[in-house]
């Protein structure tokens, strides 16, 4: 199988992050989201079997992360939200006879490599769909798609079973895959909570920046037993 590319997209970093408002500041909030986009191009460049990175973004600090890493950038899609941004650059990759594409969000900072590949050897043979949910199995955190323009792609609260439907609809059977890692994205106090608790053998970039902020975990600790 060629290699997939991987999409990325990246909000604007200034006012990121508003459900976070809370416990931390507007600076904090915007570190903190490229913090996690360097965890999460870190994973992607560590992964074997994918081809280059796609960001999404009109964000100068996250275009600048970009070209220190040997992404590519895309501006087109950038502002029509998560949705708009993977289906201008799904469109773009298949276009140019990419073979299909990876996204992950930019603010999944506990993602390996090790998962990456994992939902590399499940994603079957071209046309083929691949699902990582998020941990309340309501989002859809990681998409692989083939060929790249196979499926109807819509991102948000609610969207991991309209996903599994579109792939039927466009007549292939998703794959689904529960990875801990992928399933974790950093929203809500809750969520710094949980990531705080998991205590990573090899601290991530994330960690080691909340850990110096000395974040309290005041929510969710009782949804971990």
């Amino acid at each position: 199988m060629t290699a997939l590319w991987t999409i990325v997209p990246v909000k604007d970093t200034r006012g990121s992050k508003q459900r976070l408002s809370a416990c931390l500041t507007g600076e904090q909030r915007k570190a903190l989201a490229l913090v996690m986009l360097e965890d999460v191009l870190d994973a992607i460049a560590a992964a074997t079997g994918l081809a280059r990175c796609l960001l999404v973004t009109i964000d100068p600090e996250a275009t600048a992360l970009a070209g220190r890493l040997g992404a590519r950038v895309l501006t087109e899609g950038a502002t029509d939200g998560h949705t708009g941004a993977v289906m201008a650059a799904a469109r773009l990759l298949a276009a140019e006879g990419a073979e299909g594409f990876m996204t992950l969000p930019g603010d999944v900072p506990n993602v390996s490599a090790a998962e990456i590949t994992q939902l590399l050897a499940a994603h079957r043979a071209s046309p083929a769909f691949t699902i990582a949910p998020a941990h309340d199995e309501l989002g859809s955190n990681a998409v692989l798609c083939s060929p790249a323009d196979a499926v109807p792609l819509r991102f948000g609260d609610n969207s991991f079973f309209p996903h599994l439907d579109a792939a039927r609809r466009a007549g292939i059977e998703p794959t689904v895959l529960d990875l801990p890692g992928i399933a974790l994205d950093i929203d809500t106090p809750e969520d710094l909570a949980r990531f705080m608790a998991l205590e990573p053998q090899v601290p991530t970039r994330t960690f080691r920046f909340l850990e110096g902020l000395s974040v309290p975990l005041t929510a969710g600790q009782d949804d971990r037993a």
